[in-house]
């Protein structure tokens, strides 16, 4: 018959692999949430630097359009149509308020483009939507670990 021993004993006894035990399960938690965190990081700021240079290429497709007015070649609209939706698709990754500034970058586009080349105003309200999708994509960037 086996003999009784009491908890506290037991406990004294196994205290060291109760604390192992402990230590490996908590370093195994803080290791996974720090790997998807970092993966997280590396994606939004990877995003967010397509979306920088996309909006360089469209701010330099408006410069041609509008102030050299070459719209057949370097600041043909149909480049920019592609430009401003590839600045929407990167952006619906990102944290708010991307997704929602690069929407309304689109929906300034498809208001002004046709007009680059005629109207100062066509031009200032979409360098101001670039200039708006920079400024939040710069302060995603600077909030990441």
């Amino acid at each position: 018959m086996a003999s009784y021993v009491p908890f506290k004993d037991q406990l004294q006894r196994n205290l060291v692999a109760i604390i192992s035990l402990f230590i490996a399960v908590s370093s195994l938690g803080y290791n996974t949430w720090r790997n998807e965190k970092t993966e997280y990081n590396r994606n939004q700021r990877l995003a967010s630097l397509e979306v920088l240079l996309k909006l360089g290429e469209l701010q330099e497709l408006v410069f041609y359009s509008h102030y050299d007015r070459d719209a057949e070649d370097k600041g043909n609209p149909r480049s920019g149509w592609a430009l401003a939706l590839t600045i929407r698709d990167l952006s619906q990754v990102l944290e708010a308020p991307l997704p929602e500034t690069s929407i309304g970058l689109v929906a300034t586009w498809e208001q002004n483009w046709s007009e680059l080349g005629t109207t100062q105003a066509s031009a200032d309200a979409i360098l101001g939507s670039v200039d708006s999708v920079r400024s939040d994509a710069l302060g995603l960037l600077a909030r990441l670990d």
